[in-house]
């Protein structure tokens, strides 16, 4: 990992020049949870100016050819102009993004590519959220210099979007969004801002008893890329629980007003 991150940087340098602006860790690398066989590298990019199509190309070129050297899951990356950055706009733009999901999309048609991905993106309100609270600068300039407060009510929103149709997703990918919805929880409870590990742990402390077995189950999945056998009726449960917990912590906030609440109220 840590020869691909230097590598990022020394390239991106090389590619970006005066444009660059800064390089930004976030995610499990940087909340003590990164496993292998279950995490990707998450940057941030922040440049000063929208990229040429040649810029463009050249630095897909150059993070394919390293998301190569990485670990099972790969780069996932996002390039944003500084201007969104501070202050914060929601949903947020970007210029560019990549991860593996994309892979076959840039080796076959990679002008489509460049054209089409870019954007706007709800998840860049949990990521920086994640570089404000818990993030490294890799390179440039210092993370509270480039970064303006994400509002909370983005970032609930953002982590929402994310677990909103949990019970039928869970049967698909118990383990991401068993952690998930306790960390989603403990945002709204507590304001804490957790990692998928963090908020299990929470889970099982938090969380009625039956459902601490699942949880466990999917930590050593996350931490130990354990195979896991799960039991998918309880899950589809424990979803539907969380669920109804987190509306109703919502709504015990709304009755006490802001018009954000409200509005996060709204969507759900």
């Amino acid at each position: 990992m840590h020869y691909v991150m230097d590598e990022f940087i020394k390239r991106s340098e090389a590619i970006l020049g005066d444009l660059l602006v800064g390089i930004y860790l976030h995610g499990s690398a940087v909340m003590g949870c990164f496993h292998p066989e279950k995490s990707d590298i998450d940057l941030i990019v922040v440049i000063n100016h929208p990229m040429s199509d040649i810029c463009k190309r050249a630095y897909m070129d150059m993070v394919v050819a390293l998301n190569a050297a990485a670990p099972k899951k790969g780069i996932e990356m996002s390039v944003v102009l500084k201007e969104v950055c501070n202050p914060f706009v929601y949903p947020t733009p970007y210029e560019l993004h990549f991860s593996i999901t994309h892979l076959a999309w840039y080796r076959t048609n990679p002008e489509e590519y460049i054209q089409k991905m870019k954007g706007v993106d709800r998840d860049l309100a949990a990521h920086f959220t994640v570089i404000l609270h818990r993030g490294r600068r890799l390179y440039g300039a210092p993370i509270h210099e480039i970064f303006g407060d994400v509002p909370k009510q983005y970032y609930f929103d953002s982590i929402w979007n994310d677990i909103s149709d949990a019970p039928n997703e869970i049967t698909e990918n118990t383990m991401y969004v068993a952690l998930n919805l306790p960390r989603v929880l403990a945002f709204q409870k507590e304001g804490s801002v957790l990692s998928k590990k963090e908020g299990g742990e929470w889970g099982i402390k938090t969380l009625p008893e039956r459902y601490h077995a699942l949880l466990m189950d999917a930590l050593r999945e996350y931490t130990q890329g354990a195979d896991v056998c799960y039991n998918l009726e309880l899950a589809k449960d424990y979803a539907e629980y969380m669920l109804d917990l987190i509306r109703r912590s919502i709504d015990d906030a709304s009755q006490s007003a802001s018009p954000s609440c409200g509005e996060i109220r709204e969507r759900i």
